[in-house]
C-alpha cells in the first residue's frame, strides 16, 4: 500500500490541508490548553512544542507503512484553523487504520468534527481502501465517543483500568467500522470524494 494525498480535501464549510509552518499560532491555541490536553497522551503543547509538532506533521503525508500517518489541519472555509483530523495505517496486510481528531473548544458544537471525520473516512474507504478503521478514547471523554457513534460506528471495547495515564486508572472505548458498513450506511448520498 502506497497512498499519497496531493492536495486539500473540501466541504461544503471545511478545507483539510496538509500543515504548513504559518499554522503555529493557531495550533498552540488549542493545542495549549489544559482542557484539550486531558485526554491526550501529550500535556498542553508550548509554541515551541507546537512549532516542532508542525514540523511532524508536515511530514505526515502519506500511508505505506505501519504507523505511517496522514495528518491534515481542518480550517474553515474563511480561514481559521479549528482542529486536525489523523489517519492511521495500523496494520498494512489486514488494511486496519485508526482516524483522531482534536478541535479547538471554541469550534466544537458545530458539526465540524463530524463533517471532517466523515470526509477522512471517505478517504480511508475509497482512496486509501482499508477494510476496517477503530478510533478510541477515555471513556469519561463524552463529546469523543459520542461523534464516533455519530459516525456509524460500533463500540467493540471498554477496556477498565488497563493503564495508568496521567497519575490514574484509564477506561478506553474502542469503537470501529468496517468498509462494507460504510458503503452501506452511505449508499444513496454523493461520494464524499
Amino acid at each position: 500500500m502506497d497512498f499519497h494525498l496531493h492536495s486539500p480535501l473540501e466541504t461544503e464549510r471545511l478545507v483539510l490541508r496538509h500543515f504548513s509552518r504559518r499554522d503555529a499560532d493557531a495550533m498552540f491555541a488549542y493545542r495549549g490548553r489544559e482542557d484539550v490536553a486531558q485526554y491526550l497522551m501529550d500535556e498542553a503543547l508550548t509554541r515551541e512544542e507546537c512549532a516542532l509538532a508542525i514540523q511532524q506533521r508536515i511530514n505526515h503525508v502519506h500511508l505505506d507503512k505501519v504507523d505511517s500517518r496522514l495528518t491534515l489541519a481542518v480550517e474553515t472555509r474563511d480561514g481559521p484553523l479549528v482542529g486536525e483530523v489523523c489517519l492511521i495505517l495500523r496494520n498494512v496486510e489486514a488494511r486496519q487504520g485508526e482516524i483522531g481528531w482534536i478541535f479547538h473548544p471554541d469550534h466544537q458544537g458545530k458539526g465540524y468534527a463530524s463533517e471532517a471525520c466523515r470526509v477522512l473516512l471517505a478517504l480511508a474507504f475509497q482512496s486509501a481502501e482499508l477494510h476496517r478503521v477503530f478510533a478510541r478514547c477515555d471513556a469519561a471523554n463524552t463529546p469523543s465517543w459520542r461523534l464516533m457513534e455519530r459516525l456509524g460506528m460500533r463500540k467493540e471495547a471498554h477496556f477498565i483500568e488497563h493503564g495508568l495515564f496521567k497519575g490514574r486508572w484509564d477506561e478506553e472505548l474502542y469503537y470501529a467500522i468496517l468498509s462494507r458498513e460504510w458503503v452501506a450506511q452511505n449508499q444513496g448520498s454523493k461520494t464524499l470524494l
